[in-house]
């Protein structure tokens, strides 16, 4: 992957560069042989890997490969964004009883669906959304290679003092929202391991864009004249661009009865004091801090992502820049925060 310059200047360039596959999606692509199903498409990420996805099919010469964006579309405009864009909008309500005969066949899918915000006190959503759906989804699509994005939050806190865990390590989620994505991938594990469907699980850790994600969480806390909160000191981000791509380009890794599973984050361990003093000074402002950094974190290694997909291709110093840029050229901001210092499972 090249690696790009230039803040982007509006949404629409925004959502260009987002929707930019690589020389190797598109190569991948040449290989996607049955229609793509994007299940939760609706959400921070689906727009843009949708279109993505359409791209890349485009210049692989694969035109005859629908691409099927599923999800409830209370935004008008984005869906119709996304059929502009040439890809088929389904209108479907996941958590709906009898919702499989509402979606469309397809032999590559791409699960987006998950419940994490708003759910304490109501923990039942979150297992019911990450946990119970991949039952439904695997009895729809059996014979499908799926993508499914799950999430850092499976494995535990790690001290600073040791390795961040790739794949192999322990899992360990703390609070019910981790416990549900690990429901969700156990689920989809035991449809890989009894039925042969083949699967991919992509372990997320914040994807990052200038309308919402950690950078754009730090920018609003600091012209809030709030203090950040240093007692998560250190986290990863990584570009959604380049996100985007690493979930669709997993479909061909896809594997039972043995799951195939990735780490998808960048290969910077940040801290959290330098990337807000780094955005205020950009900002032309101060940052006041509270807290002190604990000696733990969310952290997750993301080695085999980058030696089988390349670098990320817009680092994280960079990411700061644009985030900056953003704000000054007046671009909106998402009220859609990642809660990243939060240490104790509860969003």
């Amino acid at each position: 992957m090249t690696t790009e310059s230039g803040a982007p200047s509006d949404d629409v360039a925004l959502e260009h560069r987002l929707s930019s596959p690589s020389p190797a999606l598109v190569q991948d692509a040449a290989h996607i042989d049955d229609d793509l199903v994007i299940l939760g498409a609706g959400g921070k990420m689906g727009p843009t890997l949708a279109m993505m996805a359409r791209r890349a099919l485009d210049e692989a010469g694969r035109r005859d490969v629908a691409v099927h964006a599923v999800s409830r579309w209370s935004d008008t405009e984005v869906r119709e964004r996304l059929e502009s864009a040439g890809v088929s909008t389904v209108v479907a309500d996941l958590a709906s009883p009898g919702v499989e005969s509402q979606l469309p066949d397809g032999g590559h899918v791409v699960f987006m669906v998950g419940a994490k915000f708003g759910v304490t006190g109501q923990e039942y959503r979150a297992w019911l959304t990450n946990a119970a759906l991949p039952h439904t989804v695997t009895q729809r699509y059996p014979q499908a290679r799926i993508s499914a994005l799950s999430t850092g939050n499976v494995y535990p806190l790690t001290d600073l003092r040791s390795p961040a865990p790739d794949e192999t390590s322990p899992t360990g989620p703390v609070g019910e929202y981790a416990m549900s994505c690990l429901g969700r991938e156990r689920v989809f594990e035991a449809a890989a391991a009894t039925r042969g469907t083949r699967l991919a699980l992509v372990r997320l850790n914040y994807a990052v864009e200038p309308r919402y994600g950690v950078f754009a969480d730090l920018a609003r806390t600091i012209l809030d004249g709030r203090p950040v909160d240093l007692t998560t000191g250190f986290v990863n981000v990584v570009w959604q661009r380049y996100a985007n791509e690493v979930v669709l380009r997993s479909l061909l890794h896809a594997s039972a009865p043995e799951p195939f599973r990735i780490n998808l984050t960048g290969p910077e361990t940040l801290s959290v004091r330098t990337a807000a003093e780094t955005l205020a000074a950009a900002l032309g402002t101060e940052v006041t801090f509270e807290g002190q950094e604990s000696d733990s974190a969310l952290l997750a290694d993301a080695t085999r992502c980058h030696e089988l997909f390349g670098y990320p291709d817009v680092p994280a110093r960079t990411l700061i820049g644009w985030q900056a840029d953003w704000i000054e050229k007046g671009g909106q901001l998402w009220d859609k925060p990642t809660k990243f210092q939060r240490r104790d499972g509860q969003f």
